[in-house]
This record gives structure tokens, C-alpha cells and sequence, in this order.
């Protein structure tokens, strides 16, 4: 995991290198400073010499401001380390997130996501930022200061020993049970993130069947169980203030008691005492900021093995070693193929589907919710691979392909449409880049969306909110079918995307279809036995399998699941996947 994490850290490893050798020359100046700080005023002050006082006065303002310039571009070296290092981990995540089939996606849920790109990304930039700077800042401070005591006085420096022993059991008790909680702590961030997603996305919903109330205590049971884990680990950390405290006071007395003795007696100076009073705050604080570190780290860790789980996963679906360039046509073989989500489960969305479809012909397709419709036509673009058998395009099997060589010849528009935010002619161009106004206002006439664009004030530069909110359902539809058309497609796929349009304006686009692009071969899902019933052939799935594959006509004579879905849409009984209403 630390390999692959630090892998991420590039073009930042001189910032990296540099902050903790600034961070030391910055201690090394801060542990002088006491050391001279004594001779003010043992040779200074004390022996009333003005001289000596000058001489090292001007020695410390030097150190001081040396140490404040090295400080300085730690701190900024520590940024820039940090940023960058964060910077670049969102980058590779994301960018391997691209990669990823919808399989893929599958085995982690959108929040999951979010939250490793914002909140774990966060705790490790901050953790490697005190790596950078506190982890080398701290012991090194440490173990400097316990030396300069050590030289002043090895006697008095037993009173240290005794306190650090007594800190640091007390600091890992105190840890261990903290970081504990905070392991548990981001795995609710899952959840409170889920929620505000679900709830943002689905908000006219909410609102149209007043479930504000439902949502609002759904969230704040999240908010809740996040806040009392906090609450705990944060309970836990806040010993960390009180114990050090005692320590701190505990040594000073003790100094002070055995200090005055040492002095009386003449084996300590007072300028000595003085500085031991420093370097003893400095080790006790370096404890107390390693403690920390410490518990970051451990924070961290949760959130490094959920990062390195997305930088980790490799697409299911990668290219052949030599992959073929060019879709020759249009033409679809569905070679005995069956399909699971799930490998080795057993449960079959799809069953020995074997049917062939010249380049050129119309294809409807219809059945019931969940018979496998939508994933059949994943097949064909490789949104997904076949669990048995084979499909091909154009002759050849899918998986010979350059996948986004075979993706700009197979134009799907997906059952759940998309917008960007951007104007009407950024979403087009989606479909083709460097596409001119009068290429897109042409697949926008085929598509029927000229229609409305037309009314629109700004009419192509038209703004679309995020997710296309200021457009209506079959709006976006139609909008979306245009982007697609765009592509000029050797197969086009459109999976329910009509349903939102009125039966006119859908006998229109067909109309369009049949006259602009006759060589490209359109595979239509829909709800409507009328937008499909002027299809060359109609495939029927029931539960998975083929019913039936024939056109219109002599379906009506042979298939009684058909049979049943046009009376009942012929009798106005409904969606054709709802019993027929009893007579």
C-alpha cells in the first residue's frame, strides 16, 4: 500500500526532500537558542559584563531569525508536497475510475467514490504534510533536547526519564482506544455522503410525494451515528491535554525543587536551570505532537487502503494485444450467448440468446420489466463481456475490437438520459467533437429537437443546468438521440429513450431514421408496441430468453405474450408488462 501511495508523489519528491532538511536546520536553531540563552546570562548578566550580553544577544536575534526562515520554507515546501501529492492521487483515481466497466463501477457505490476522492485524499494529504514536517520535526527535537539536558546536568535529567516513561504509556493507552473509533468513523462518511446524493439527485421526487420529513430524519440518524463516534474519539484525544499538563507541571516542580539544591551547592548554574526549563517543554511537546502524528497515521491508513483499492482495480475489459480498428458494418450475431452479472453465480440474466441481424434492419424489442433488455444491447457496444457464447459486430467478436473504436461506431442512448452542464451545442458535440452548427442542427431536425430549440432565446447557446434540470423529460430525449445520431453510427442503439415522447413526435423520429440513415442498423427498446410495430423484426425476451424474433404481422398471429401486449395497449389497459383488466 505505502508503495503504491508514494508512487503518487512525482514531481513533488524534491519539495518532499527539501521541507525535511529545512525542518531540521529549523530545530537545530531552536535547540541553540536556550544553550546561548544561558550563557546571557551566566557570562552576561550575572558576571554584569555588557560585552558578553551584546555578543550573545546578536548570536540569538541570528539564530532566531534563521529559524524563521527555515521554518518558513519547511512550511511552504510542506504545502506544496502535500497539495501536489493530494493533487495527483484524485488524478490517478479518477483516471483509472475512466477505465473502469460497469462492472467495475458495480463494486463500488458513488458515494464510496466521492468520499475516497474528498475526504480520504484529504487525511492523507494532512498526514503526509505531518510526516513531512512534525514526524522529522518532533523526534529530532526529541532526541536534541534530551541531549543538551544530558550536558548541562545527567543527574536532573532523570526527572525527564521517569516523566517521559509515564507520558508515553499514558499517550498509547490513550491512542490506541482513539484510533479504534476513527477506523469506524470514515466508513460513516459512506453512508452520510449516500445520503445527501440520494436525496439531491431524487428531490422533485421528495418533493412531489412530501417526503422532506422522511429524508430529513434519515439524514440526521446518519449525521447522529457519525457524531457520536466523533465525539467518542475526540473524548478519548481530549486526555491527551490534561495528562500532558500534569507532566509538565509535575516537571517543573521537580526541577525547580532539585534544580535550586544543584545550584546551592554549586554543580548548576542559573543561566543552566534556565535552559533546562526550555528543552524540557520541547521534549514534552515533541511527545505530545508525536502522539499526534500518530494518530493521524492510523487515521489515514483507512483512508490509504480505500484509496489504494480504486487505484488498485483493473478494468474487467481491456483491448486484445492487437486489436482491430475499423467495424466494417452494421451487422449483430448473438452467438448462443448467456450473460451474468455476477460470474459463478448461477443466476442467468440472459439464456442461450442466438439471433442474427443483417447491417441496415430495424430491430424492436420488447417484454416485460427485467427480462433482460437493457443488458442485451450492453453486450453489444462491450459494456459488459458475455458469460457464454459470443457476440459480434460486423462480422467480427466484440472482444477483437478496439474498445473505443467499436464504442464510435455502436451509438447508444441509454434508458437513463444524460445532460452536461454547458450549452445545447457542447452536449451535441459530445457525439462528434468538431461537429459545425449545421451538422448538429441537422441530427437536432432528425431527432425532432429542433422543435423546441427554435423557442429557446439563445436557441443553440442555450444553457443546460447540471444534469439537464431546465429541459423536459422528452426534451432531453430527444436531445440526447440528436448526440448520438452525430456519431453517424454504424448501430444505433436506443434503449427506452422515446418514452417520454409523445407517439407523433416518436412516429416522426422513426420516420427520420428510415429516410437519413438507411444503412445504419437501430436496435429500438421500448415500452410502445407503436414504436416498434414498423420495425423490419421485433425481438420478444420473456424472463431472459427469446420468445420470439419475427415482424409485426405474423407475431400477432404466433406469439401469445405479443398477442397479450397488444390488446392490452390496444384496450388502454396499461403498460404492456400489467395484466390485462378484467372485462
Amino acid at each position: 500500500m505505502i508503495r503504491i501511495l508514494m508512487g503518487q508523489i512525482k514531481q513533488y519528491r524534491r519539495v518532499s526532500i527539501l521541507t525535511p532538511v529545512f525542518t531540521a536546520l529549523e530545530v537545530l536553531m531552536e535547540v541553540l537558542i536556550p544553550f546561548v540563552t544561558a550563557a546571557i546570562i551566566d557570562k552576561g548578566i550575572e558576571a554584569g559584563d555588557m560585552g558578553q550580553i551584546y555578543f550573545y544577544g546578536i548570536i540569538m536575534l541570528v539564530m532566531a531569525f534563521l529559524s524563521l526562515a527555515f521554518g518558513a520554507l519547511a512550511g511552504k515546501y510542506a504545502a506544496e508536497a502535500s497539495s501536489g501529492f493530494a493533487c495527483n492521487l484524485r488524478e490517478a483515481m479518477y483516471e483509472n475510475i475512466q477505465t473502469f466497466s460497469f462492472s467495475n463501477i458495480d463494486k463500488f457505490s458513488t458515494a464510496g467514490l466521492v468520499t475516497r476522492m474528498t475526504t480520504d485524499v484529504t487525511n492523507m494529504q494532512n498526514a503526509y504534510q505531518m510526516c513531512l514536517r512534525i514526524a522529522v520535526r518532533a523526534p529530532l527535537m526529541f532526541i536534541c533536547s534530551m541531549f543538551m539536558c544530558l550536558f548541562i546536568n545527567a543527574q536532573l535529567s532523570l526527572i525527564f526519564l521517569v516523566a517521559i516513561v509515564f507520558l508515553g504509556i499514558a499517550l498509547f493507552l490513550i491512542m490506541g482506544g482513539a484510533t479504534k473509533i476513527f477506523t469506524q468513523v470514515f466508513r460513516k462518511y459512506d453512508d452520510l455522503n449516500a445520503s445527501v446524493q440520494e436525496n439531491v439527485s431524487a428531490i422533485r421526487v421528495v418533493k412531489a410525494f412530501v417526503r422532506e420529513a422522511f429524508e430529513n430524519e434519515k439524514f440526521a440518524k446518519a449525521a447522529d451515528s457519525l457524531y457520536r463516534l466523533s465525539v467518542k474519539a475526540e473524548g478519548r484525544l481530549a486526555l491527551n491535554n490534561p495528562v500532558m499538563m500534569l507532566v509538565i507541571h509535575s516537571c517543573m516542580i521537580a526541577l525547580s525543587w532539585f534544580g535550586a539544591q544543584f545550584i546551592v551547592v554549586g554543580s548548576l548554574t542559573t543561566g543552566e536551570l534556565t535552559s533546562m526549563f526550555s528543552y524540557v517543554m520541547s521534549m514534552l511537546m515533541s511527545l505530545m505532537m508525536l502522539s499526534m502524528v500518530f494518530v493521524m497515521i492510523t487515521m489515514s491508513a483507512a483512508s490509504g487502503r480505500r484509496i489504494v483499492e480504486v487505484l488498485t482495480e483493473k478494468a474487467d475489459l481491456t483491448n486484445p494485444e492487437h486489436p482491430v480498428e475499423v467495424v466494417p458494418d452494421g451487422s449483430i450475431d448473438f452467438n448462443h450467448v448467456s450473460f451474468s452479472y455476477k460470474h459463478g453465480s448461477g443466476e442467468e440474466t440472459l439464456h442461450d440468446i442466438d439471433i442474427h441481424i443483417p447491417s441496415g434492419e430495424t430491430v424492436g424489442i420488447i417484454g416485460g420489466t427485467g427480462c433482460g433488455k437493457s443488458s442485451l444491447v450492453n453486450l453489444i457496444s462491450r459494456l459488459y463481456d458475455v458469460t457464454e457464447g459470443q457476440v459480434m459486430v460486423g462480422g467480427r467478436d466484440v472482444r477483437e475490437y478496439d474498445m473505443e473504436a467499436l464504442r464510435d461506431q455502436v451509438a447508444v442512448v441509454l434508458q437513463k438520459n444524460v445532460l452536461f452542464s454547458g450549452t445545447i451545442l457542447d452536449n451535441l458535440r459530445w457525439g462528434k467533437e468538431d461537429a459545425t452548427l449545421e451538422e448538429c442542427e441537422e441530427v437536432c431536425r432528425q431527432a425532432c429537437a429542433d422543435e423546441f430549440i427554435e423557442r429557446f432565446p439563445d436557441k443553440y447557446d442555450t444553457w443546460i443546468e447540471q444534469g439537464g434540470t431546465n429541459v423536459s423529460g422528452g426534451q432531453k430525449q430527444r436531445l440526447c438521440i440528436a448526440r448520438a445520431l452525430l456519431k453517424k453510427p454504424k448501430v444505433l442503439i436506443l434503449d427506452d429513450s422515446t418514452s417520454a415522447v409523445d407517439t407523433a413526435t416518436d412516429a416522426k423520429i422513426r420516420a427520420a431514421f428510415a429516410k437519413k440513415i438507411p444503412g445504419t442498423t437501430k436496435i429500438i427498446i421500448a415500452q410502445r408496441i407503436s414504436s416498434v410495430k414498423d420495425a423490419d423484426r421485433i425481438l420478444v425476451l420473456d424472463d431472459g430468453q427469446v420468445s420470439a424474433f419475427d415482424t409485426h404481422e405474423n407475431l400477432l398471429k404466433t406469439n401469445a405474450i405479443y398477442q397479450e401486449i397488444y390488446e392490452t395497449q390496444q384496450k388502454g389497459g396499461g403498460d404492456f408488462d400489467q395484466a390485462v383488466p378484467e372485462a
